[in-house]
């Protein structure tokens, strides 16, 4: 388990305060505090359509609170009002989401390196250098010249993550990036991000996959109803959680 004491410690790269939104009548955030500290790991948990999808698309400008903030390092993310202004800070923000969204007709390199030639205007031979060595990291080196139809769900989600890490990001935002994969390859998915939290990414994951966000995060929220029901360290969390609610979905897990 991280180090949780030493964690606290690191300034926030990520703040949100007072956050609230909602689609018509639906209130689908409510009163949303966050910190994500500068290389650490957060993991949000809990039921299903219970806002954590939505935190996630606050903080990197897809969708803007009806009030509240939200900051990346000195960046007031809901002041943000051009497409040009959100475009430069997703060029910080690496997002992995459920769905790979990898283009079919484009080889896996040809993915990676896509963005950051068009976007950020690295030099080709420089983008595929830098390319291959990410591939490397997800295991993948040898997978530089297939199509995505020929690699399997885990494979591709692997390719989606060196993608996103191409763009230098500042933090990863996981979006339940196991839950469309078969069991047998969500481990591998699961071992990249492992290795990315151990080399000191600021990642902020929501997902169901309790053991693994027990094991890596420094920091589990547990949210329900569209609001933070409690947040602590995974020990407390998981072994000795304050609140009814929280204690009642853990338990329904193990059962």
């Amino acid at each position: 388990m991280p180090q949780s004491d030493t964690f606290s410690e690191h300034p926030p790269l990520v703040r949100l305060r007072k956050v609230h939104l909602s689609f018509g009548s639906n209130h689908v955030l409510k009163c949303i505090d966050l910190n994500v500290r500068q290389g650490g790991a957060v993991s949000i948990i809990g039921p299903s359509g219970s806002g954590k999808s939505t935190i996630l698309r606050c903080i990197n400008g897809l969708l803007t609170p009806d009030r509240g903030e939200v900051v990346v390092g000195d960046t007031p993310v809901h002041s943000l009002r051009t497409e040009a202004e959100r475009i430069a800070l997703r060029k910080r923000i690496g997002f992995v989401f459920q769905q790979y969204n990898l283009f079919p007709h484009l080889t896996v390199l040809q993915n990676v390196v896509l963005a950051p030639t068009r976007i950020l205007g690295v030099e080709r031979e420089t983008a595929e250098r830098e390319a291959r060595e990410l591939l490397a990291k997800v295991r993948l080196a040898d997978k530089d010249d297939a199509y995505p139809g020929q690699l399997s769900g885990g494979q591709q989600q692997r390719v989606a993550i060196a993608r996103a890490l191409a763009m230098h990001p500042q933090l990863v935002l996981f979006d339940e990036v196991t839950s469309a994969l078969d069991p047998e390859t969500v481990g591998e998915v699961l071992s990249v991000i492992r290795q990315l939290v151990q080399d000191g990414m600021t990642c902020l994951l929501v997902t169901h996959e309790m053991r693994f966000a027990e094991e890596v995060s420094h920091e589990i929220v547990f949210t329900e109803g569209g609001e933070i029901v409690e947040h602590g360290t995974p020990r407390d969390i998981f072994h000795a959680p304050r609140n009814p609610r929280t204690h009642a979905f853990i338990n329904a897990l193990r059962n």
